[in-house]
């Protein structure tokens, strides 16, 4: 099937023409008839094979001009990072359309984002809590929304979005297409499904946990830390590794890695997690995809939806606490039918992840022999150490209070007794004789 087929308007075919796309992808394809039936959709598919256009390409199609400043169409996405995406993408199919389209997202001024929805916009795209802001201080009305895109679902719900998810879908009014699209449906997804879609149409592209056919996996069993980096140096001298994205389990091993790597590659090597602002991510992400870095290091941040392409290799300097993140991490490579490789480094705690990243693929990793030039180190990080073991760390002891009797005598301070006043005792004592009520004076 071609893009010809769909029978998409001649703006968005002449868009997708400057995009040199020629064939749509499953999801794209399956999607495409159900969602301009108007019922509601659940797309489930993998990253890296075209959710964003599945939904985008079909919504656009049925746009209508209007002259109302409230946007007509709500995406809803996790992340600030995945807000630029989407913008972008529309931007992209709308090159011959007179499309507002718009983000909103927190960690930055909103009164330039009020300013931009008193403009007036058609799309908006939004992380859910600025997008409870701006409707909450009146800024944004939703009465006009006809279609609501849930992106990325599973990861809105992992980065703690539960809540502001549901208020936004109680605010919305009842008349709206949904649309959800994501890689994984978890239990807390099939509840908001239950709750707030209307009978609505599944689309499966590939069975959810499925790694993608043209990602060669492999892996190596190593120690620690400074043996993996001793490996990692390894790997990158071979120029194969073109376009390396490294994934680590924290922002602190991030920086640690970029830290080593960087003395070898310092021009060429980047980070990016969560504690770098706004400006400082959208830059590594830029010289990443322009080939101005040749190596990336990330948490988890960038595994999914971001469009980074080219991805020769994914390396896993650590396993992901959840096993569905190891999906979104290697789906970053082998993407448009291109061949891709992700590599793992595990150590010996990491076998019950293994297990449940192996359980979940339906498929072993393989393991392959430890290179025999490369060294094993066997000096630890603070963190790799006993506690008892660390430098400048000592056990600290439990006081020991001997025991005393259950009873003893009181201070002097707390043998007083309260004794009660008999007023009536103190007069006789004092007139040294009886007196009455009413009583004449003698």
């Amino acid at each position: 099937m071609t893009f010809d087929s769909l029978n998409l308007n001649k703006q968005l075919l002449n868009a997708i023409g400057d995009l040199s796309l020629e064939n749509p992808t499953v999801i794209q394809e399956r999607a495409f008839s159900v969602i301009m039936s108007g019922v509601d959709v659940v797309g489930i598919a993998q990253t890296g094979t075209g959710k964003t256009f599945a939904y985008l390409l079909p919504c656009l199609n049925q746009w209508k001009f209007t002259k109302e400043k409230a946007p007509t169409i709500l995406i809803l996405v996790p992340t600030r990072e995945l807000v630029a995406q989407v913008i972008k993408n529309v931007e992209q199919l709308t090159a011959y359309m007179s499309v507002r389209v718009g983000g909103a997202y927190g960690g930055t001024n909103i009164k330039t984002q009020i300013a931009m929805l008193t403009e007036g916009l058609d799309i908006l795209v939004a992380t859910p809590g600025r997008l409870l802001d701006l409707i909450f201080n009146g800024s944004l009305k939703v009465k006009n929304i006809k279609k609501l895109i849930i992106d990325e679902v599973d990861e809105m719900l992992n980065l703690g979005f539960r809540d502001q998810l549901t208020k936004v879908l109680d605010l919305l009014p009842e008349r709206r297409q949904n649309l959800m699209f994501s890689a994984t449906i978890i239990e807390e997804v099939e509840q908001i499904i239950t709750t707030f879609f209307n009978t609505p149409r599944r689309i499966e592209a590939a069975p959810a946990g499925t790694p993608l056919e043209n990602i060669a996996q492999k892996a190596y069993e190593i120690s620690n830390f400074n043996t993996k980096i001793n490996l990692l140096n390894h790997l990158l001298t071979d120029e194969s590794l073109s376009k390396v994205l490294i994934f680590t389990a924290s922002k602190k091993t991030a920086n640690a890695v970029f830290d080593r790597v960087s003395e070898f590659y310092p021009e060429t090597t980047g980070v990016i997690h969560a504690n770098k602002d706004q400006n400082f991510r959208f830059q590594a992400v830029s010289d990443f995809n322009d080939g101005s870095l040749r190596i990336l290091v990330a948490t988890d941040l960038v595994s999914r939806g971001l469009d980074i392409s080219g991805v020769s290799h994914v390396i896993n300097f650590d396993l992901p606490e959840i096993a569905e993140n190891y999906i979104h991490r290697i789906g970053r490579t082998g993407r448009a039918d291109k061949e891709g490789e992700a590599i793992t480094f595990m150590i010996p705690d990491d076998d019950k992840r293994r297990e449940q990243i192996e359980s979940l693929m339906n498929q072993a990793i393989p393991v392959m022999e430890f290179p025999v030039d490369v060294e094993t180190s066997q000096l630890l990080t603070a963190d790799e150490m006993p506690f008892d073991h660390r430098e400048g760390q000592t056990l600290r002891k439990k006081k020991v209070v001997p025991s005393g009797p259950a009873f003893h005598e009181k201070k002097a301070k707390n043998k007083k007794v309260n004794i009660r006043y008999n007023h009536e005792k103190e007069m006789r004592k004092k007139y040294k004789k009886p007196r009455t009520k009413g009583g004449k004076r003698k």
